[in-house]
């Protein structure tokens, strides 16, 4: 049997991806320095998903948002995720170890009604939805600018509740502006600043955080 001349295996895979990552690190700010290790962790999946350097630079990591969504997980809370893809994205089986809850409302023929009768988008009806959960709640947004802003408008009029928010909308209208509008507000959150995203980057995010729940103090 011939000799394999690439990697096999996913751990051995992943591991070297890290070292790359490092090492280009390294070539681009050699002076550069994470804040801590998890914030590491989670820069280096977000590099790792997307073989995107910027985000070096653009995560924004405010008002304790990692440990809250650390609480929020070990309280069996529930992450809500604006987009299937990004559900899907995530390890639910490492979840139902952890007794966390998930869900994305965007196809629940509730949502469909509130956004007919209110004349919003779906994402913001699942908003809506969502705010009903008893659950510590952390909202997972990579794809609705609508739902970033559903979500803060609901928070400031004492409608809803979160934990924290991952926001990582990708695209052209609204998307950093609804970024920016969440990093300024008092909202826990991680978010991308810029244009740059999507649902991959906001499963990825997620993943980081509960794969290295211990770096979290």
């Amino acid at each position: 049997m011939a000799e394999e001349k690439y990697i096999t295996i996913p751990d051995k895979i992943t591991e070297k991806s890290f070292a790359m990552i490092q090492d280009e690190i390294d070539k681009i700010d050699p002076n550069y320095t994470f804040n801590s290790p998890i914030e590491e962790q989670i820069i280096k999946r977000a590099i790792h998903t997307t073989a995107d350097f910027d985000y070096m630079h653009s995560l924004r990591f405010t008002h304790d948002a990692i440990k809250n969504i650390k609480q929020a997980i070990m309280n069996h809370g529930t992450i809500i995720t604006d987009t299937t893809m990004a559900l899907s994205g995530i390890n639910k089986r490492k979840l139902d170890e952890l007794g966390v809850h998930y869900h994305c409302y965007i196809r629940d023929p509730e949502v469909r009604e509130v956004a007919n009768e209110k004349g919003i988008t779906r994402s913001m009806a699942a908003i809506e939805v969502a705010a009903k959960l008893p659950t510590e709640k952390v909202f997972v947004v990579g794809n609705a600018p609508t739902a970033l802003y559903k979500i803060l408008e609901m928070i400031r009029e004492n409608r809803l509740e979160v934990a924290a928010v991952i926001g990582v909308p990708v695209g052209f209208v609204e998307a950093k502006e609804s970024k920016d509008e969440l990093v300024n507000s008092d909202v826990p959150a991680i978010a991308a600043v810029g244009r740059k995203g999507g649902s991959n980057l906001a499963a990825a995010l997620t993943n980081a955080i509960i794969y290295n729940l211990d770096l979290i103090k």
